[in-house]
């Protein structure tokens, strides 16, 4: 199905997420670059992407993948240079896909010349770029996000003379949001970009630009305002480019992100994502039900983000204390599998490396309601290592053969910057594009048929939504995507058993299985069909 002219096209756009360090190097030197990246678009390309989601890509002392940025108008020297990047650019448009880069607004690199500058001099005009106290008990009511490495949200710095106020590592200084010219930098930072042609942004930690004394320091009207100014600037001077917001809150503190279709054009639904997991698990799918429910309508031109995993752990924020307790349990048995409230973990090794599984959540992925986005590397299956530090384990190299340093550089193996994933049911030897590419039945090849056929479904991309008997039997996850041309009977069976599941229609004729032809079936006046454990079908109804 080619997009539709009427419709926006993040609307209808599938999105894949790249780390550029771990994806391809082209020079040999251990480490991914642009034009490594490049080398592969077309892997992107017949794998059905519309959109490239790259993590940061500026110069930074790495202390956390990147978004710690010391410098917002360049490159990563490892990754390349700028004229590398508008060659990026321009090959991804030449396919016909897009490209959106992170904005960073929250926080800099304590590296940052501004931070410098603000440590060696109280009166420089960088101080107050950044967030200053002489007590550490300022905005005691905010939450501390990295608890396994942080135990406040101020540092104290001799230098300087003063403690400084952030909400993720203390290497990441604040930015001072309530000076104006902060507030200008940030603008001139996104003209820069898209001056050379991106697509748009994924906005990092939208929720903490700003602080008030009595508040959690979260989700503030000032935080709104300046969001919806970013939206301004980007109407007036790059119609069609989008913000995407990170948000991770639950879906009514989401809502006002995207404001009267003002501020953000698109949101990570954090929440569905742990329970997705969730309800596999228990076979259950009550607090699926339950949390898309709970989500409030958003404007027309604005649209949800799905995703199963991606760079950071699986976060556990926006559940109960229950909730936690029971993923911990069931997907993080041991320690060193959890970090802060969540599971560092890539997709296969969740769900046991079951293609049932899977397939079973790759389905939700592609038939909920929203734009799904694809973390590298899932669609082959990739393991994680969680030995190496932090959320390292979910980003290492891409495994493309079975050869030398799984294809993704020719340097010598020590010098890759993060080990390659060689456990047993993991191996790059057996988990690779090549070997996955030549085979038909292959996890590479199942995703490249869920993206297809999702694009050739109106119904699937931009159709209503409604729950099939909800709670009737809970192992079921039911639901009608519908437009005025197609309907769209999407059944999941979330347990270990056999389910059988009846539906009354008022059409006669034949229902379609759109992921397999071969299970097409007349139908008159009731649909019956029993589902195999964790078995799904995407039913197009006469």
């Amino acid at each position: 199905m080619a997009q539709t002219s009427n419709v926006p096209w993040y609307k209808q756009a599938v999105f894949y997420e790249v780390i550029v360090r771990a994806f391809y190097d082209s020079d040999g030197d251990g480490h991914g670059d642009l034009w490594g990246l490049m080398h592969r678009l077309d892997y992107l390309q017949r794998l059905g992407i519309d959109c490239i989601w790259l993590l940061p890509i500026y110069p930074s002392p790495l202390r956390d993948d990147g978004y710690d940025i010391a410098d917002y108008y360049n490159v990563l020297p490892t990754y390349g240079s700028l004229d590398d990047f508008k060659a990026l650019v321009k090959a991804v448009h030449q396919r016909g896909m897009r490209i959106i880069t992170d904005l960073v607004l929250n926080h800099t690199s304590d590296q940052h010349p501004w931070f410098q500058a603000a440590l060696a001099d109280r009166n420089s005009p960088y101080r107050d770029y950044y967030v200053w106290s002489d007590s550490d008990r300022k905005y005691k009511d905010a939450r501390i996000i990295f608890l396994d490495t942080e135990k406040s949200n101020w540092t104290w710095n001799e230098q300087a003379g003063q403690f400084y106020w952030h909400r993720f590592y203390s290497s990441q200084p604040d930015l001072n949001f309530d000076n104006p010219a902060v507030r200008a930098e940030m603008l001139n930072v996104m003209r820069f970009w898209l001056d050379l042609g991106i697509d748009g942004f994924r906005t990092d930690a939208v929720p903490y630009l700003f602080e008030r004394e009595g508040t959690n320091c979260e989700n503030l009207p000032e935080t709104h305002a300046y969001l919806k100014e970013l939206r301004r600037f980007m109407d007036d001077n790059y119609p069609g480019r989008i913000l995407l917001c990170e948000a991770n809150q639950w879906p009514e503190d989401v809502r006002p992100y995207f404001g009267d279709g003002d501020e953000f054009h698109m949101g990570f639904h954090f929440p569905s994502m742990p329970r997705i997991f969730m309800s596999i698990r228990a076979g259950d799918a009550s607090s699926l039900i339950d949390i898309l429910d709970r989500t409030p309508a958003i404007p027309d031109n604005c649209q949800w983000c799905n995703f199963l995993r991606n760079h950071d752990e699986l976060t556990l924020e926006m559940v109960t204390p229950e909730e936690r307790e029971y993923m911990w349990r069931e997907y993080a048995p041991e320690p060193r599998m959890r970090l802060n409230l969540g599971i560092r973990r890539r997709l296969a090794p969740l769900l046991d490396n079951d293609p049932r599984k899977i397939g079973l959540a790759n389905s939700l992925l592609f038939t909920l309601p929203g734009s799904p986005i694809i973390y590298y590397g899932d669609e082959i299956g990739m393991g994680d290592n969680i030995q190496l530090f932090d959320r390292n384990g979910v980003r290492t190299p891409m495994q493309w053969t079975g050869g030398l340093n799984a294809g993704f550089s020719d340097a010598a193996p020590e010098k890759l910057y993060a080990p390659l994933i060689d456990d047993t049911g993991y191996t790059y030897r057996a988990v690779n594009v090549a070997r996955e590419d030549s085979d038909p039945n292959s996890r590479l090849n199942f995703t490249r048929k869920l993206i297809s056929t999702r694009k050739q479904a109106p119904a699937l991309v931009r159709g209503g939504f409604t729950w099939v008997q909800p709670g009737q039997n809970p192992a079921l996850a039911a639901y009608l995507r519908a437009t005025d041309e197609q309907s769209v009977l999407a059944l999941h069976n979330l347990s270990d058993q056999a389910q059988p599941f009846a539906f009354s229609l008022s059409h006669t004729g034949v229902v379609r299985d759109l992921l397999d032809a071969a299970k097409d079936f007349p139908v008159e006046g009731e649909l019956r069909v029993s589902l195999a454990p964790y078995e799904f079908r995407w039913l197009e109804l006469p």
